[in-house]
Formats: structure tokens, C-alpha cells, sequence
């Protein structure tokens, strides 16, 4: 008992300094609401929701097809080489290797393929492979290290490290979860299919982002609809049966090609190279560039960390209050599915795309980023909160709701709630400095600029920044989840 009290004391210490962390970071974040009529514009978008329009059936199935081509051969690529990994991910350098292919955004990864195999199926194809794999190599390795030991022991082999002891005793035990792991991973690779049309890859984000910068609402909402349906239909297509179907039919579609050369590959590397290096600059010189890029890192990873730290602790917040829509504490019936369908269209759409939303309406600064930071990560916390709360016996004493909120249904749930909201802080880092792209002044911000003056040496130091804060933080969440005795999964 006195163990779980200061475990309790913990949790409350913990929970206090990361939103006091939080409150002070409010209070040098760009938070202003610049344009005159949000509320104009906000009604626009509403109406156009209510009349979607698709003006080229053609070009639409393009952008459909494209979407599912780059998001099918990104996960079956990633699935194969982040298994491979998983297999070794005992390895120090697996882990390594696998929380520096994932610490990239899909994005950034993009940016970079894009200089050296232009506008590609291959550059779409590498940018969702990479960061994926590293991702799915460490769900899995965590999958295989979880199970139960037992079968594999009672075995008898004389090499228990053999492929065939690993096939036959330990990958079935794990199979399942790595399967559901694997469809969720498909959700997200056609969420991030839709966000690298918007950097100029022919997928719906091309098309969605041009209706939105033109305020052709009918168009967008189209776009828009037809993201949510592939996400939502993901669960009666994206099975084990229809993929030896699937998954030759996208690389027959959509083959993966490039546009690109030995010289443009040539040039590109000696680019990378540092500027100081690269022309033997003198040292006054080299000493200006690096004041100049210490800058350029010190302002955006200032800005990453001040708005992936505000939006943290209101993601958790967010959390707890969606999570009762789909809980059978509070609801049930049709309004629970409603509520879930409500977590599930928050999930589904992109932050980059609630952001760009965002800039429309409240016009440049942080907010944007901060609520669609919220909204997205909230209601994935919230939807896989509310279903873990079925598992919880209701409280002895009834009560009214809030009585119950507050008094059964936070303090039971509080330790998985915390273990879901630092396993989301990584991603959220990550999320962050991408969003700068947009021209909030995180590392994004600064990488997309470089990527535009052609000086890639900078960009990739840049992005080396925002891994290395992504690795950071998903080194301190480990941590802290494991001295805490966190369990997301």
C-alpha cells in the first residue's frame, strides 16, 4: 500500500511540473488571433462542407489511386524491413538505427528525396518507408519482448536462436497484435500520403491544398470526404486476404519510378557538405555562418520545444475530457458511436491539415499549430482511453457523472492516461518542427527555407536538430515510463 501511494505522489509531482512547464510556456508563445472576420470565414467553410464538389471525376481517381499506391508500398516496404529489424532489436544498434530512421518526419524525408528523384513515386514511396520502418521496428520488437516466454522454453531445440524456433514459438504468440498494429500504421501512412501533396507530391493534399488556398470550400470538402472514407473503409479492405491482390495491383498501378541522375546525385551530396568545408571559407568567415546557423537552431528549437510542451499537457487535458464520448462509464448505445465516429474524424485529418485550416481562420501564429496539435492527438489518446475504460469495474458507490469523473474514473485510469500521453510526446516533437513549414518559427520553419535557397547542409543539420530533440524525448518518456511502471500497450 505504501508503495502505491508514492507511486500515486509520483504520478501527481510528475503530472504538476510538466503543466507548470506548460503555463510558463504561454506566456512567450505567439498566441494572437491576426485576422479580422475568423467567424466569416469559419461559416464559408461550414457551407461548403454541406455542398462538396468534384469538378474532375478524372483528376480526383488519379489523386485517389495515388494516395493508395504511395501509402500500400510504404507500410508493405516498411512492414518487411521494420520486421527484419524487429527481429534484431535486442541490438543496441537496431534501436539506434530504428529511432533515427522514425525521428524524421515523412516530410522532411521528402524534401530530401525530392533533390535528388524530383517529383516521384520513388521519393513519395522512401518518405513514408523510412520513418516507418523505424517505427514498426520498435512496435514489433516490443511485441516479441512481451510475450509469454513459456512456449518458447518448452520447446526443445538445440539452437533456440534458429529461424525456425523464432517462427514456430515465438512469432505466432506476437502475430496478432503486430497484424492490428500493422492496419493502424496504414491509417497513418494515408494521412501521410494526403500531407506531402501539400509540399507538391500528386496525392489529394495537392489537389486540397489549392482549393483551400483559394477558398473553393465545396472542392476541399470533397477532398476532404474522401479522406475520412479511405480511412474509415481501411477495416473492411486492408485484410490479409485482399492484400496478395492489393498490394501487386498498387505496384503494377503506380510503379515505383524516378526521375533523377548520377550527376544531380553527385551535386547534391557535395552540397551537403558544410558550406565552411565545402569552399574553404576563411575563419572570420566561418565563424559568421556558424553564428548565423547557431541562430537558426537556437530560435527553432526554442519555439519547437515552447509549443510541443503547451501542446503536450493540453493534448492530455483534451484526452480525458473526449475519452468519456466513447467510454460505457458516461455513454452508450448510438451516442457512444457517434462520440467514437467524432474521435475518429479528429484523428483522421492530419495536424498539417488542421493547421493549414487553422492559419485560414485565425490567421499566422501558434494557435493554429496548438489546437490542431490538440485535437489530433487528443483524440487518438481519447479513442484508445475510452476503449481501455471498459475494462474497469464501475465505481461501488454511485454517483453522478462528474462525482464519477473525478472520483473513479481519472485516478483508475491515471496511470494509463500519463503512459498514452508520453508515448505521444515524441511524435508530438516531431509533429512541431514540421508544422514550421507552414511559417510558425520551429525548426520546420527554417529547414523549408533552406530547402528553397538550395543550401542543404543547412537543412540537414537542421533536421539532425529536430531528431535529436525527437530521440530526447522519446529517451526521457521511456524512462520515465519505466520507473513509473507505465504501460501503454
Amino acid at each position: 500500500m505504501t508503495g502505491f501511494w508514492g507511486q500515486a505522489r509520483s504520478l501527481r509531482k510528475l503530472t504538476f511540473w510538466f503543466a507548470a512547464i506548460a503555463a510558463a510556456c504561454l506566456a512567450f508563445a505567439d498566441i494572437d488571433i491576426t485576422t479580422r472576420s475568423p467567424g466569416h470565414e469559419l461559416w464559408r467553410m461550414a457551407t461548403g462542407l454541406v455542398t462538396p464538389r468534384i469538378d474532375d471525376p478524372q483528376q480526383w481517381l488519379d489523386a485517389v489511386i495515388t494516395t493508395l499506391t504511395f501509402s500500400l508500398q510504404g507500410v508493405v516496404l516498411a512492414a518487411a524491413l521494420g520486421f527484419v529489424l524487429a527481429v534484431f532489436y535486442r541490438r543496441a544498434w537496431v534501436r539506434i538505427l530504428a529511432a533515427a530512421l522514425r525521428s524524421v518526419h515523412e516530410v522532411f524525408w521528402a524534401l530530401i528525396f525530392i533533390q535528388v528523384f524530383g517529383i516521384s513515386t520513388l521519393a513519395g514511396v522512401l518518405a513514408i518507408l523510412l520513418p516507418f520502418s523505424g517505427t514498426l521496428a520498435k512496435v514489433y520488437g516490443e511485441q516479441l519482448e512481451e510475450i509469454d516466454p513459456a512456449p518458447a522454453r518448452a520447446v526443445q531445440s538445440g539452437d533456440r536462436q534458429s529461424v525456425s524456433h523464432f517462427f514456430y514459438t515465438r512469432l505466432p504468440l506476437a502475430l496478432y497484435a503486430m497484424r492490428h498494429y500493422t492496419a493502424y500504421r496504414m491509417e497513418c501512412a494515408i494521412r501521410s500520403s494526403v500531407v506531402l501533396g501539400f509540399i507538391g507530391l500528386p496525392t489529394l493534399g495537392f489537389h486540397l491544398e489549392t482549393a483551400l488556398r483559394t477558398g473553393d470550400y465545396g472542392a476541399a470538402s470533397a477532398l476532404l470526404f474522401t479522406l475520412l472514407a479511405l480511412v474509415y473503409s481501411l477495416r473492411f479492405w486492408f485484410r490479409a486476404g485482399l492484400l496478395w491482390l492489393l498490394v501487386p495491383a498498387a505496384f503494377i498501378v503506380r510503379p515505383i519510378s524516378a526521375n533523377w541522375s548520377a550527376a544531380n546525385l553527385a551535386q547534391f551530396l557535395r552540397d551537403c557538405i558544410p558550406a565552411p568545408l565545402r569552399h574553404d571559407w576563411p575563419l572570420e568567415k566561418t565563424g559568421r555562418w556558424l553564428a548565423w546557423l547557431g541562430e537558426q537552431v537556437a530560435s527553432g528549437a526554442w519555439n519547437t520545444a515552447l509549443l510541443a510542451q503547451i501542446a503536450l499537457v493540453l493534448t492530455g487535458l483534451f484526452a480525458l475530457l473526449a475519452s468519456t464520448l466513447n467510454s460505457s462509464h458516461f455513454v452508450s448505445g448510438m451516442a457512444r458511436r457517434t462520440g467514437d465516429g467524432f474521435l475518429l474524424v479528429l484523428r483522421s485529418l492530419p495536424e498539417y491539415l488542421l493547421n493549414f485550416v487553422g492559419l485560414i481562420i485565425l490567421g499566422p501564429s501558434m494557435l493554429p499549430a496548438i489546437i490542431a496539435l490538440t485535437l489530433h492527438n487528443g483524440a487518438i489518446i481519447g479513442h484508445l482511453l475510452g476503449r481501455h475504460s471498459d475494462e474497469i469495474e464501475p465505481p461501488a458507490i454511485p454517483t453522478g457523472p462528474l462525482g464519477r469523473f473525478a472520483y473513479h474514473y481519472v485516478p483508475t485510469l491515471y496511470q494509463r492516461f500519463l503512459a498514452y500521453c508520453f508515448y505521444r510526446w515524441e511524435i508530438i516533437i516531431r509533429e512541431t518542427a514540421m508544422l514550421g513549414i507552414l511559417g510558425i518559427p520551429t525548426l520546420g520553419f527554417y529547414i523549408d527555407s533552406a530547402f528553397q535557397f538550395l543550401r542543404f547542409d543547412v537543412a540537414l543539420i537542421l533536421i539532425g536538430v529536430s531528431a535529436g530533440m525527437t530521440m530526447g524525448a522519446d529517451f526521457i518518456s521511456q524512462r520515465l515510463r519505466r520507473n513509473l511502471r507505465m504501460e501503454a500497450f
